[in-house]
């Protein structure tokens, strides 16, 4: 039996979706309906659906970034609010979308073209590029953001880890290695693939910065910064005990201390 998962900020438009898609497609199971990117995000490594109906803006985590995080280990559906001409974009990067408010014959292609595809076990195209196409097109006219999300491994698993939680990114070798802690303040650590230099240009200055060529720390998270010996300094976190180094290159950045 066929799973899915439904993710929209407005739960009418939820429960809609849910009755027509169970009117449509009795034997499709929907198995999470949630308010968010995040939950989404939370539910889909949860429960793993086949499919993910996600719309399109949703608080904190947007459902494009929801599909980012995603991949290629479900059929994503978009679900929005633009009109006949913003949609041009996911036609022109040929993703499945729905129109709020969603019309039932509109569903009924959307679930035809499903059908087939799960029916065929059709590899799940990589729709990374279409995404960030997808991206430019719709939100063109807002403002530019910074990076909000990171997507970390931890063991086996990946976390989907919010950067206001970041305490500071390491370089090491390949890897990038994100120290950041949960709600409570417990430490956890993990690794990305993305080097350290593209992740700098991503984050918000006015809360990250550089104090080593190998570090970046998240200027919210220190305690406080201890001056060295030839023009270095040692930077002690609130939430963990690691020692960050502060090298004579950055340490103006803290000359005001």
């Amino acid at each position: 039996m066929p799973t899915a998962l439904i993710a929209d900020d407005e739960p009418l438009l939820r429960e809609s979706l849910t009755r027509l898609l169970a009117q449509i497609w009795p034997e499709l199971s929907v198995v999470a309906s949630v308010r968010n990117g995040r939950l989404a995000v939370e539910s889909f490594e949860a429960l793993r659906p086949d499919i993910c109906f996600l719309d399109v803006h949703m608080p904190g985590l947007s459902g494009i970034e929801a599909a980012r995080f995603i991949g290629r280990r479900a059929h994503i559906v978009f679900v929005t609010a633009f009109d006949k001409y913003a949609v041009q974009a996911f036609d022109q990067g040929a993703l499945d979308y729905l129109v709020k408010p969603v019309e039932q014959a509109r569903l009924a292609d959307t679930v035809s073209r499903l059908k087939s595809r799960i029916l065929a076990a059709q590899q799940i195209p990589d729709t990374e590029a279409l995404l960030d196409q997808l991206a430019s097109r719709i939100f063109k006219s807002a403002p530019a953001t910074h990076l909000r999300w990171l997507r970390v491994s931890v063991g086996q698993s990946l976390r989907l880890v919010s950067v206001d939680e970041i305490d500071f990114l390491r370089s090491e070798d390949k890897y990038t290695l994100v120290a950041w802690h949960d709600p409570t303040g417990r430490p956890c650590d993990g690794l990305i693939r993305t080097p350290l230099k593209e992740l700098i240009v991503q984050l918000d200055p006015a809360h990250f910065t550089q104090v080593h060529r190998s570090v970046v720390v998240n200027l919210r998270a220190i305690n406080e910064v201890q001056r060295g010996q030839n023009e270095t300094a040692n930077i002690h976190l609130k939430h963990r005990s690691d020692v960050l180094p502060v090298s004579r290159t950055f340490l103006h950045q803290f000359r005001m201390m």
